[in-house]
């Protein structure tokens, strides 16, 4: 298998350079800076052998490795993304490289007093005795979703050395803005021409999940009235306050810090405001098509509630879907979920087959036309300072694609 050392290589060199999408901007890709990283993509993956590759206007990246066999075999598809999180900076990453992990406390920045322990994060005992990449606490990683490029480019590569290990035709597609939720809005489903792919943006070995939230974005509008404060009585309308009763209104334990598993929630993760005008930003979420259309009801109801409060109209919404739970496209095609799993059991990983909290460009793509389950890329702590990615975790994936790709060679010759 590839090395480690080039693997860390790789990696390194991709995060390095800063490709933060923007959900304010609408162009694609969302920041020019994507660019930077999207055409040394282009370049890699001609180095290392691939064919047909090309990147369009929006910066969405396809490849192909021709299959080495006699037998007709599915196209199958690999997919990743580039951008990272506007949650937190990914400007200058300076990555520590910790070899043979002790388990104990790791000080990410002594000047800023940053920690990442297991004390809080258990996941990281897991990880003893090996080699992990962390953050210097200043920004986030970008193992999200690096990592599965660097997994991608590097399972293609050791194919492509390796001709002995039988493969049909192999597509990849990297796309920009996933992090805005954009990622598939421009992916060419019928260009990419696979039967079917993964994403590689997980997080733990042996993630498997072909279930996500659906999920919308709100944005409330509140409209205020501004008097001097000395001669405000039944004058002065605080949007401040209005908007302070719209949060507290809300299901005060159903929020991200209360919810696990298959449970919704309302996030509120924008708030800014005056007297005179306040706007908050929420996310919506929930595996369960009812309880997701309930949540957007519950706001909309909310909001007529509080503008008849008043003689005018103090209070707007809008609310926008962003993607579907994929899980009603991947039942009808649940073998592509079995390679998979095959594959890991095949490598001695144990498959963890639980819901996405959260969603990939899969979600979207499966809606396309594109099933697309979404295996694990290795790292954690995603969208902030305390990520981190083991190298091991990163070898595993790549032995899980290479894996898949050679299951699926063997499945169709069989018939």
């Amino acid at each position: 298998m590839i090395s480690k050392d080039v693997l860390i290589n790789r990696f390194i060199s991709y995060i390095k350079i800063d490709t933060q999408s923007d959900p304010n901007s609408s162009e694609t890709p969302s920041t020019k800076k994507q660019w930077n990283l999207a055409n040394k993509l282009v370049s890699e993956l001609k180095q290392i052998g691939m064919q047909d590759v090309e990147i369009d206007e929006n910066a969405y990246i396809m490849a192909t490795l021709p299959a080495n066999i006699a037998h007709k075999v599915p196209v199958i598809g690999f997919i990743s993304h580039f951008d990272t999180s506007p949650d937190f900076s990914g400007t200058d990453v300076n990555p520590q490289i910790i070899e043979n992990y002790d388990g104990k406390d790791i000080l990410l920045n002594k000047e800023l007093d940053i920690v990442l322990s297991p004390n809080y994060f258990e996941d990281l005992l897991q990880y003893k005795g090996q080699t992990l990449i962390t953050t210097d606490g200043t920004t986030l990683l970008g193992a999200d979703d690096k990592a599965g490029i660097t997994e991608i480019i590097s399972a293609m590569e050791y194919l492509i050395n390796n001709p002995d290990i039988p493969h049909g035709k192999i597509r990849v597609g990297f796309t920009p803005d996933e992090e805005i939720g954009r990622g598939a809005h421009k992916f060419d489903v019928d260009k990419f021409g696979a039967k079917w792919a993964y994403t590689m943006d997980g997080s733990q070995v042996g993630e498997l999940e072909f279930e996500n939230f659906n999920a919308a974005s709100a944005k409330i509008y509140v409209k205020g009235k501004m008097v001097h404060p000395g001669y405000a009585k039944d004058k002065m309308i605080n949007s401040i306050y209005i908007a302070q009763d719209f949060i507290n209104s809300l299901p005060r334990l159903e929020t991200p810090e209360h919810t696990e598993d298959r449970q919704g929630f309302f996030h509120l993760s924008d708030i800014q405001g005056d007297v005179e005008e306040t706007q908050l930003e929420y996310i919506i979420r929930d595996h369960d098509k009812e309880h997701f259309e309930a949540r957007k009801d519950m706001m909309r109801d909310l909001v007529s509630e509080i503008n008849s409060q008043y003689e005018r109209e103090v209070i707007k919404i809008e609310i926008k879907d962003q993607y579907s739970n994929m899980r009603e496209k991947i039942e009808p095609v649940m073998h592509i979920v079995d390679i998979a799993e095959k594959a890991m059991k095949a490598l001695n990983i144990l498959p963890i087959i639980k819901p996405i909290r959260g969603g990939t460009d899969g979600a979207q793509l499966s809606y396309m036309g594109l099933p697309c389950p979404n295996i694990f890329a290795g790292g954690h702590n995603f969208h902030g300072r305390y990520e981190y990615v083991p190298v091991e975790s990163i070898q595993k994936a790549v032995a899980v694609i290479v894996k898949i790709a050679e299951i699926t060679s063997e499945k169709y010759k069989e018939r």
